[in-house]
Order: C-alpha cells, then structure tokens, then sequence
C-alpha cells in the first residue's frame, strides 16, 4: 500500500459541514471540486431543474492519463436526508464532530465518507496508470430526476462512459467490508384511484362508495404471491402504503378514495408487466377504477466476476474476511448506471444512515480508502480481465 495515502477524514468533515438536505449543495460540491482539482482532476459542473425538485448541483470529474486503456469511475452523491429534530442529537449534525473514534453527522455514513475515500484513493494512484472520474450527484436522496441519469447522458455524449463502475453506497452491515452489492430490485410506485358519487349514508342507492371497490383491489393484489425468489433475489413484496378517502364527516358516502402501495421486485419480472397486472385488476373489479404509476428503477444484476472478484479480493486483503455478495436492500443511483457499464456497491457500515446520531468510525473510513486504492491497483494491473 502506498505510504502518502492522505487521510479521507479532512475531507469527510468537510463534506459533512456542508448541510446538503436534497436539493440543497449548500457548498458541498464546490469543496469537493477543490480537492478534485488540487488531485489533478478536471472538474465539469451541472445544475439542472427546477423547485421544488432542483435546482441539483451535479458534478463529473476524470484525471486521464491520455494512453487509453480502462476507465474506472466512482459514484456516488452529496445530498442527505434531513436531520430531523436536532434535539434529539447529542452534537450538531453538521458540525462533524468525532467522538469516541466516530465521525458523527447527517451524511457520515450515507456516504459522503465513502466520496472522501474515493478521492484519497485516487490521489494516491500514479497519474498514468489509467483514467479515473467521479460521478457525483445532488438528489439521490430525493426523486433522482435531476442527477445521475442527466448526468450518464451527457457523459456519454462527452465521451466519457466508464468501463466499470463502483458506487461507495453503506452496504456492509455490521462490520467494513461484509457485503457488497451486486444488483438491486427494481421498485415501482402506484396509486389506485376509484372514483365513486357522494351521497347521505341514509340514501346509498343514491350515492356510490368508492371503498368497497378500493378494498377489493387491494385484496387481489395483496393475495397474489409474485414469486418465491431465486438464487440471487429475495421474493419480490407488495406493500400498501397509504390510505386516503378525505372525508371528514360520518354521514357522507365519500366520491373518491385512494391507496398508495409500492412493489419491490427482482429479475422475474418488469416494470411495465407489474403496471399492466396492477391496471388490469383494478379494471376488472370497477370500470371507475385508474392505477397510476411510476416505476423508478427495475431490476438489476452485475453477474459474480472478475469485477466483484476484484472488489472481493481487495476487500479481503485489507479486512481478512470475505464480503457476501447480495441484492439486498432499497435502490439506489446504480440501477442508473447498470445501462451503461457493469457497476457494483461497496461502502461504510450502514446501519446508522438515516437516522439521529449518524456516524462512521474514523478506522473504517480510513481503511475504506485503503480498500479502493486496492481496487484501484488491481483494477488497472495487466492481469485484470
């Protein structure tokens, strides 16, 4: 390993200080930029769309070292979650306090560590041993429109996809380095709408009750069993979500009600064929009844490799234990970048994103470093396939 490897937590503390509540930078891209250039990097700059989902600040940078040959791209995003009552945190959560060896702040984990990580790595490559970008958005936390899939588009109009990527998502569990993320499900988002004709509860053979067709809906749709999983993927799960009728007396038959439900599903199924199912059932129970929806990603897979095999390796090597290779968990800007070039997760401990007292332990961040500047030897070697 490199002996000037710098320390990711500087830059870390820095990134945390800067409170980037989605779709807010509130400078942390322009800190980032500066250690990107100050690393020999040049810096492209994009904000796109408007409020309440933009403006998203968006940045790509790549140090090339002219010869051709491979490129290796991380990703990953400076927006965070709110922090919520700040009552409840023992230290301001954007202070970047670290206490008892944890680096403690709202985007500690989730993963502005992991984006210092990558620029420590970087910079302690050799400059010729192959070209290097960044991808960084501003509203992975929020509805991802504005980011990296604007972002993957003009790179590929720039001239600028990469061969293989890495996303520094929180995959491991309960120790660095125990999982790493080879796929995601895809998720889709739907409403059901049935439309119905207010009336007096006392006269309902002059009204029309929308909720006894909603209910029935959902039940069709919640008793299906979509599949039982596969080797790669836990079963695909429909969950409702929210219900809402808006009425706020007791004697009116309501003229509409809602639910809202969400489908986490893997490579069994799509997208679309999920809609269709979905459209298709509501129909068939009520002619007044309309399924909208978005789907925000589908389904993805990086199959077991010489990319994982590498991550793994590396992750071995540093840790002396081998990751679990899994499709777990919520989605993320990969299922963006799957069109474009194999791409597979690996970051910090996880189970404090999100939540009051967010933090990253100090060793782990460093060593996180060590575990990319590993990749990164391996990646641009001759023996790498």
């Amino acid at each position: 390993m490199p002996d000037g490897l710098r320390a990711a937590l500087p830059l870390a503390q820095a990134l945390v200080r800067c409170p980037s509540v989605t779709p807010l930078d509130e400078g942390a891209q322009d800190v980032l930029a500066g250690a990107l250039e100050a690393a020999g990097f040049s810096v492209w700059r994009h904000v796109w769309g408007e409020a309440p989902d933009g403006p998203v600040h968006n940045l790509f940078a790549r140090r090339d070292h002219g010869g051709g040959g491979r490129h290796f791209a991380f990703a990953g995003h400076t927006d965070v979650v709110p922090p919520g009552e700040r009552a409840q945190w023992d230290v301001d959560p954007f202070a970047a306090e670290v206490k008892d060896g944890m680096l403690v702040g709202r985007g500690a984990s989730d993963m502005k560590s992991a984006i210092a990580a990558f620029v420590s790595a970087a910079e302690a490559v050799r400059p010729d041993a192959g070209s290097i970008s960044l991808v960084i958005t501003g509203d992975e936390e929020g509805p991802a429109t504005y980011g990296t899939k604007l972002l993957l588009k003009w790179m590929a109009e720039n001239g600028h996809v990469p061969d293989h990527c890495l996303v520094g998502e929180p995959t491991s569990r309960g120790k660095l380095g125990d999982m790493v993320k080879i796929g995601r499900r895809g998720s889709v988002n739907a409403w059901v709408r049935v439309k119905g004709a207010q009336g007096h509860v006392a006269y309902p053979h002059m009204a029309s009750n929308p909720i006894p067709p909603l209910t029935e809906i959902l039940s069709r749709l919640q008793h299906r069993v979509l599949d039982e999983g596969n080797s790669w993927f836990q079963p695909s799960n429909l969950e409702v979500t929210d219900l809402h009728v808006g009425n706020p007396a007791h004697n009116i038959i309501p003229a509409m009600a809602e639910a809202r439900l969400n489908i986490r599903f893997n490579d069994m199924h799509s997208g679309a064929g999920l809609v269709d199912w979905m459209r298709e059932t509501a129909a068939d129970v009520s002619e007044n009844a309309e399924v909208e929806a978005i789907i925000s990603g589908e389904s993805f897979l990086t199959p077991p490799g010489a990319f994982s095999s590498l991550i793994a390796d590396a992750i071995s090597a540093e840790t002396g234990a081998a990751p679990e290779l899994s499709t777990s968990g919520g989605t993320s800007d990969a299922r963006f970048i799957r069109s474009f070039c194999p791409v597979v997760e690996c970051g910090l401990v996880g189970a404090s994103m999100h939540k009051v007292g967010e933090h990253a332990a100090v060793e782990d961040i460093e060593a996180l470093a060590r575990i990319y500047v590993r990749i990164l030897d391996g990646y641009f070697a001759d023996s790498f396939a």
